[in-house]
């Protein structure tokens, strides 16, 4: 008698294996909710928009990076079902493997020029593209000199390039120089943030640019939370300073409302990377219609200036009413530990507001707070709405 098969979407597991790992996992679980450190996802009903619905609750929402509200932008939309109709779901593969499809290959044009850099390489993420460039630029023998509050992306493409790793005080020029001239190697880049995703504050470019040229070192820059915000194009910080930063990544996943990343610089940058960042090399390109939508961005940024002043026109507004500095669209509103972020943030829900609570390990022990970022596509009265219940709410939870 031959035994039957198995039935579609049955899976066959160990009992006891299982149990061990789901012993292992609740363990962990259970440490991380006794210290206010759990995290579960919310599902969202709505397309992301300054106004959400979460939960069956409209909200008004200060937790996105989609800093210019092109995310639900109906010609970024008609761009995506165009090439979804013309070149189908999918890349099928690695670029490497199956091809350079037309919407990718646009959009790396777009995004050169738009860089003012010999070319550029799309990744499927930010994260994909820090690591993969990191280690294809560094290794064993090499150093990196890394700002204290990089991205994780940042710190994570650091350890896997197995260069030495020297981490220097956030924003302290002078502190890098120091450890430079200490650090012999082979090669030695330096990488940071331009505008950091947890403070909202920036990185002294012009400073770092003239170290890095009197030290003989390289300088790689992450403009993910400035492009689309700074500069005269919207390219970003090294574009509003006249930086010119050896390598630059940046994101299409926020102010440009779509999905993917890119590293630009020369040419032979963009080549060795290509040859040798493993989360590029194999990994499945972005789909054509995700492209089209990234290029439909940035000619968006191009056409029309208008969106970065009415961003900044609402960055000062909200900064006004706070009493802050207007340094960028994030503002961060430190309150201390894990469970006084969480009360806060509950009682901003419940007057209508999604403000997000950040916690170890995205941001260091004792600094947990709520991040609040502002959207060209938010009205004066949210602001104004939002300030009212902020000083309500900081006000409830500082003693």
């Amino acid at each position: 008698m031959t035994a039957s098969a198995p039935r579609a979407g049955v899976a066959r597991a160990s009992p006891g294996h299982q149990g061990v790992v789901d012993a292992w996992a609740r363990g962990e679980l259970s440490a991380l909710e006794e210290r206010s450190l759990l995290r579960r996802l919310d599902r969202l009903d709505s397309p992301q928009g300054p106004s959400v619905r979460l939960a069956g609750r409209q909200l008004l929402n200060f937790s996105s990076n989609d800093y210019l509200g092109l995310a639900f932008d109906p010609r970024l939309i008609e761009a995506g079902r165009r090439a979804l109709a013309e070149w189908g779901s999918g890349a099928g593969a690695s670029r490497l493997v199956v091809g350079h499809q037309g919407p990718g290959a646009a959009l790396e044009r777009a995004l050169s020029d738009f860089e003012g850099c010999e070319a550029a390489l799309v990744f499927s993420s930010g994260y994909a593209a820090n690591v993969g460039v990191l280690s294809a630029l560094v290794g064993e023998g090499d150093a990196v000199f890394s700002d204290a509050l990089n991205h994780a992306s940042v710190i994570d493409g650091c350890r896997l390039s197995r260069a030495s790793i020297v981490r220097y005080r956030h924003g302290d020029v002078g502190h890098l120089a120091e450890l430079l001239k200490a650090t012999p190697a082979r090669r030695r880049l330096v990488v940071t943030d331009t505008v950091f995703s947890m403070d909202g504050d920036l990185a002294p470019l012009r400073e770092l640019q003239r170290l890095c040229r009197e030290e003989g070192a390289g300088l790689m820059v992450d403009e993910a939370h400035a492009t689309g915000v700074f500069g005269e194009g919207g390219a970003g910080l090294c574009q509003a300073l006249e930086v010119d930063a050896d390598v630059r990544v940046g994101t299409l996943s926020k102010a440009l409302g779509g999905a993917g990343a890119w590293v630009a610089g020369s040419r032979a940058l963009i080549e060795l990377v290509l040859n040798r960042a493993r989360s590029f090399v194999f990994s499945t390109g972005l789909p054509p219609a995700v492209c089209a939508v990234g290029e439909a961005a940035v000619t968006r940024l191009h056409e029309e200036p208008e969106l970065r002043r009415r961003l900044w026109r609402n960055v000062e507004a909200l900064a006004t009413g706070l009493g802050l500095p207007a340094t960028s669209p994030i503002f961060s509103l430190v309150v201390g530990a894990p469970q006084v972020a969480l009360e806060a943030s509950a009682s901003l829900l419940r007057q209508g507001f999604l403000v997000k609570a950040i916690r170890p390990p995205t941001v260091p022990d004792g600094t947990s707070r709520l991040r609040v970022s502002v959207s060209a596509a938010h009205t004066v009265g949210d602001i104004e709405r939002l300030v009212v219940a902020l000083r309500s709410t900081l006000h409830e939870e500082r003693p």
